[in-house]
């Protein structure tokens, strides 16, 4: 039997999505934890990584001329890019700062949040409605969290209100991309995301980072190794792009599942490299059920999608159209299904997507999904 090329392709991409995710987030845990590179300072993380970010964007676009920048007024920068990109911040300063206190399977499990963070704060702002289909899954994942949090034997309250607190923070970001960006017609891709949005979002981080680090940084004997932060930034870089990538080679359904797979090697690899990430039955048991949650609130985000699509002659032209649904479903900030990531997501019936990646926030993925949460940064987060 004869293997196509590009499906092989596609499986290379996809292999490479899951390993650099997970890899991000592993990698800003153990940068992070003071049991092992002890560089306690989440907000100076994301510093780096929004620098570095803004500074790749910055070459690509005005340097090497690799995509031209979009027609930015002041007016647009002020009420769309200005709060976009503080939530956006807020919710990777949140995030990084979780890993201080709580472990990364308990961090992806109390992810599954996301689409219930999503749907109350869009019906909050009034771009969707309260439905009770939905109710019932947000309930469910609910509980699922609660039960896993409940299972939890290293279970720190100041930790999970880090990690819920920047939760909302990117959902909130999600929805005023739906309702900001959207409406105004700006479309973003990866690079110009960057380049608009990680410098403002930098500026932002300064004010906590002023207050909250530079004292520390200057009492305490705080180790800087040069390779270490730029191959960390550059891996959360590397991120977005494969997931760019994937998306230009699937779709929605394709990158939720390989979510999934995400999420579960993500849970056992962090039990295996950091002992104290201890996994018990009920923390299992609960992510099971919010895991059907989740599952549940995807299906019927889909078949809303599929439900305004005009009729096609023939099956070869519906084929067609639901595979470019699928991926008009992911396009940045402009699409009437999803916006993006760095940007945010919404979907063709008025409510964002919360299928975002938490370690490559300017592109949708599956952390937020979690059809099976940044960041660029740790992309956190």
């Amino acid at each position: 039997m004869k293997i196509s090329k590009q499906l092989v392709l596609t499986y290379i991409y996809l292999f490479v999505y899951i390993t650099l995710s997970s890899g991000v987030i592993l990698y800003n845990k153990w940068v992070l934890s003071p049991k092992y590179f002890n560089f306690p300072l989440p907000i100076t993380l994301t510093m780096i990584h929004m620098g570095f970010s803004g500074l790749v964007a910055f070459l690509l676009i005005r340097v090497f001329k690799v995509v031209s920048p979009v027609k930015m007024t002041f007016v647009i920068y002020a009420t769309c890019v200005i709060p976009i990109s503080a939530f956006f911040a807020s919710s990777l300063w949140f995030g990084n700062t979780a890993y201080l206190f709580i472990s990364v399977a308990f961090i992806q499990m109390l992810k599954a949040l996301m689409p219930v963070a999503t749907f109350v704060m869009a019906v909050i702002c009034g771009i969707d409605k309260l439905r009770c289909d939905i109710f019932m899954n947000m309930v469910l994942v609910s509980v699922g969290v609660v039960v896993s949090s409940y299972g939890e034997i290293h279970f720190n309250v100041v930790g999970t209100v880090y990690q819920v607190t920047g939760i909302f923070a990117e959902a909130l970001r999600l929805v005023l991309t739906q309702v900001l960006l959207q409406k105004k017609g700006l479309t973003l891709n990866p690079i110009t995301s960057l380049y608009y949005i990680a410098p403002c979002s930098f500026v932002f981080l300064f004010v906590p980072w002023y207050l909250l680090e530079k004292p520390e940084m200057e009492v305490s004997q705080i180790q800087f190794n040069f390779w270490i932060f730029f191959s960390n930034a550059l891996c959360a870089l590397a991120l977005n792009f494969s997931i760019f990538l994937v998306i230009g080679r699937t779709g929605a359904v394709t990158i939720r599942v390989a979510g999934v797979l995400k999420d579960w090697i993500l849970i056992a690899l962090s039990t295996l490299i950091f002992p104290e990430s201890t996994i018990t039955t009920l923390n299992i048991t609960g992510y099971a059920i919010a895991l059907c949650g989740v599952v549940m609130y995807n299906y019927l985000k889909m078949k809303d999608v599929r439900a305004v699509q005009l009729p096609v002659d023939s099956v070869t032209e519906r084929t067609a159209k639901e595979l470019k649904m699928e991926k008009k479903s992911f396009d940045l900030y402009v699409s009437d299904d999803i916006a993006k990531n760095g940007g945010g997501k919404g979907t063709r019936n008025g409510s964002p997507d919360s299928t975002v990646d938490e370690e490559a926030p300017f592109i949708p993925s599956t952390r937020v999904s979690h059809l099976g949460r940044s960041p660029l940064s740790s992309h956190s987060a």
